[in-house]
């Protein structure tokens, strides 16, 4: 019976190493396959909004369509999608000079075809005449090649098709201007102003004039986009250059590939044998996350990459959860059988638990979140999940396939001695409080005085403010007096803006410069200045603009984003413990460190943006995970203890009994998105700055806030219930 275990195990063993290494070797071919977004693949992206308040769905279905195919020039890749009811997005990935397509792409705005207005001796005055056509009468633009003879060279001609209504317009027009010019006029620049030959009633015409192939394409790309129904607005727009993706998967790889070492070393040397399970665990997971982000389709952004590494990190809780109780067990004088299936089964509610309370951060991140935040969303969700499989199922049957190979004795696992003198976490919480108190008192100061002195609490970001923000490397590491004598009259002479916000990005030689809104003529006017006067790479320079009104919308998703995420994980942690006090003190302690983090974003100045909804709601969903650890420990030994035991008690002794796990959980989810800080590009650096401080504040709030706010609240409701007992016993003696 006992060889047959061992081959069994063998060949458990032997398949897990097999999947794991297909799993990575899929990975690495299905790599180059994965959509990358427009802040690792280079590309522009742009949001339009129709003028019209309420356009009809058939006239936006139209807009999206003649987009659709315009763009389709620049890239396969490009897409065109609705956005709320009267809103379009473009994004075109890929693309090398994606300030120029900006530029060509412009504003779809009015097409009008006019006649042009003659003198008495039939000279052209210069004046427009009367409108001819529209571009609601335009039914399609094309070119075609015109063959050379006699050894002339090719030519091109733009053919243009009207509609119904279009085609009597323009017979009666064209009837009565034979031999005059007719103006196409976009934008109120005249783009194409033609001779009428003779008089054209069948609906289609075509415009002649040796062109060349560009020049005939770019005419008739501009007539579709001018014959769209709906006029639309640019309210947010963002330029990558395709080097800086590059750069940003590189580095971004690099902070993973360190991190995971790290967290592989950890393990091996902490948790010995079942630390061996899951480094292999680990690796299964990595290899499928990324095989699944391909099979999905899932665009993987910077963002998104942090939240891989991120979930890495987090992946491994599960597993110091499940080692820790089994390290419990062997000290409980259990056999190592016995510790392992008991380790397991005492993990699995809190690892339930705290992964589903992460998920729910995770997805109100991608319901309120926008653009690359959503692919933080995604990968988190699909990490989050994915980690708490493989930590259930494959971590275990490597643990048991070991187990019956011959690693049964208790040192190939360690042994953690029970707690018998808890510290008094309890009798010590109002430092605990004063301090958290102290502050959140200054980070109210830091709000108080920012507001005074620059009329806003918060450095609010591009995404917060609008504007355009233009992120440039220069060849230098350059002192902010340099920037402020010799870069900002660049500035200022290039955009027209008076008080351009020029700031360094520390440890690096770029430059965040925040103008006011600038069209496309105004973004390339800054790059081409910049890279004139310092010899900046125009490809390194990216660019985002923001309209105020996607600003405003921005602050009221933060706020709704924060709120929705509390109000879900309060319901679910009643749900799951049966007592609102558990849920009243977990929220109330998710609140501290939300606070927190606000008053190192008021104090420090950090940039508030788009990337600040998911860093507040990450640190909401770690740190409550930690706090569901303790929580499901404080359950277990009440239950053991009895309900009428010392609540104080079983508070410290819970609280001992899983600090090991918060250390090591914090440590190696800090290291993590640590080297993302470290290696990664300025906005990874944005994003992982706070998320670090929050870590840090999560597994404070958990240790020493959550479980003696618990107790505290627990017994306000004994004693409440207390009184109401003796009110109604006293109201019966009284009757």
């Amino acid at each position: 019976m006992k060889e047959q275990s061992k081959l069994k195990s063998i060949l458990w063993v032997i398949g897990i190493v097999v999947l794991t290494a297909l799993a990575l070797f899929g990975a690495a071919k299905n790599a180059d396959d994965i959509k990358l977004g427009l802040d690792l693949d280079g590309g522009v992206s742009i949001t339009y909004e129709a003028e019209e308040e309420n356009p009809s769905s058939v006239d936006m279905a139209d807009t999206i369509y003649k987009i659709q195919k315009r763009v389709e020039g620049y890239s396969n890749e490009s897409s065109v999608y609705q956005e709320g009811s009267n809103r379009i997005n473009v994004d075109i990935p890929g693309v090398s000079d994606a300030n120029a397509i900006l530029e060509e792409l412009g504003k779809p705005g009015s097409l009008i075809f006019t006649t042009m207005e003659y003198d008495a001796d039939g000279k052209l005055t210069g004046n427009i005449g009367e409108t001819v056509c529209e571009g609601s009468d335009i039914k399609s633009a094309g070119v075609s090649m015109v063959k050379g003879t006699n050894g002339a060279a090719d030519s091109y001609e733009v053919g243009v098709s009207f509609t119904d209504e279009g085609t009597k317009k323009f017979a009666e027009a064209t009837k009565a201007n034979v031999g005059k010019q007719i103006a196409i006029i976009y934008d109120n620049n005249i783009v194409s102003a033609p001779v009428v030959n003779e008089a054209i009633t069948g609906g289609q015409c075509s415009i002649t004039g040796n062109f060349t192939q560009d020049e005939a394409y770019n005419l008739a790309q501009t007539i579709r986009l001018g014959a769209l129904k709906l006029e639309l607005k640019e309210i947010r727009s963002n330029v990558v250059g395709a080097r800086l993706g590059q750069q940003a998967i590189d580095l971004s790889l690099k902070a993973g590939a360190i991190g995971f070492i790290f967290v592989v070393a950890i393990m091996l040397i902490v948790y010995r044998m079942a630390g061996l399970a899951a480094s292999v665990a680990l690796s299964f997971y990595v290899g499928i996350i990324v095989i699944l982000l391909d099979a999905f389709e899932i665009t993987l952004t910077l963002p998104g990459i942090a939240g891989i590494i991120l979930s890495v990190g987090m992946a491994v809780d599960a597993n110091v959860i499940i080692f820790t109780s089994i390290k419990e067990e062997l000290g409980n004088k259990k056999s190592v059988e016995e510790a392992i299936q008991s380790g397991f089964h005492k993990a699995l509610s809190a690892i339930v638990d705290g992964n589903v309370t992460t998920l729910i951060a995770a997805v109100v991140i991608y319901l309120k979140g926008t653009g690359t935040v959503k692919g933080f969303a995604q990968t988190l969700a699909l990490g989050i999940v994915l980690s708490m499989i493989t930590a259930l199922f494959v971590t275990r049957w490597l643990i048991n396939a070991f187990y019956w190979l011959g690693c049964n004795k208790p040192a190939f696992f360690g042994v953690k001695k029970p707690v018998e003198k808890p510290f008094d976490f309890v009798g010590k919480s109002k430092i605990f409080y004063a301090i958290s108190i102290l502050v959140i008192v200054c980070g109210l100061g830091a709000m108080g005085l920012n507001k005074a002195n620059t009329g806003d609490m918060f450095n609010y970001g591009l995404d917060f403010k609008g504007g355009t923000s233009s992120n440039v490397t220069f060849n230098e590491d350059l002192d902010i007096d340099y920037l402020s004598e010799n870069v900002a009259p660049v500035v200022t002479e290039a955009t027209g803006d008076a008080n351009p916000q020029i700031s360094k990005v520390a440890g690096t030689n770029e430059v965040l410069i925040r103008t006011l809104s600038l069209d496309a003529d105004g973004r390339e006017k800054l790059n081409d200045a910049l890279a004139d006067k310092f010899g900046v790479d125009k490809e390194l320079i990216t660019a985002e603009n923001i309209s105020g009104s996607v600003s405003v919308e921005m602050k009221k998703d933060a706020v709704i984003a924060i709120a929705l995420a509390a109000v879900f994980m309060l319901i679910y942690i009643w749900f799951r413990f049966k007592n609102i006090n558990f849920a009243s003190s977990s929220v109330l302690a998710l609140l501290h460190d939300v606070m927190v983090t606000i008053t190192c974003y008021a104090v420090f100045k950090w940039s508030v943006g788009t990337t600040f909804i998911a860093c507040i709601l990450t640190i909401v969903g770690y740190s409550i995970n930690a706090t569901i650890v303790i929580f499901d420990r404080i359950r277990r030994n009440r239950k053991e203890a009895g309900y009428g035991a010392d609540t104080a008690y079983i508070v410290n002794k819970s609280i001992s009994e899983t600090l090991s796990r918060t250390i090591f959980t914090s440590t190696t989810t800090f290291v993590m998105v640590l080297c993302l800080f470290l290696f990664g590009t300025s906005s990874i650096r944005e994003f992982a700055l706070p998320i670090m401080i929050g870590i840090v504040c999560g597994g404070y709030s958990s240790v020493f806030i959550t479980g003696p706010l618990w107790n505290f609240l627990n017994a306000r409701s004994k004693a409440a219930k207390a009184n109401k007992l003796a009110e109604q016993e006293a109201s019966k003696k009284r009757k």
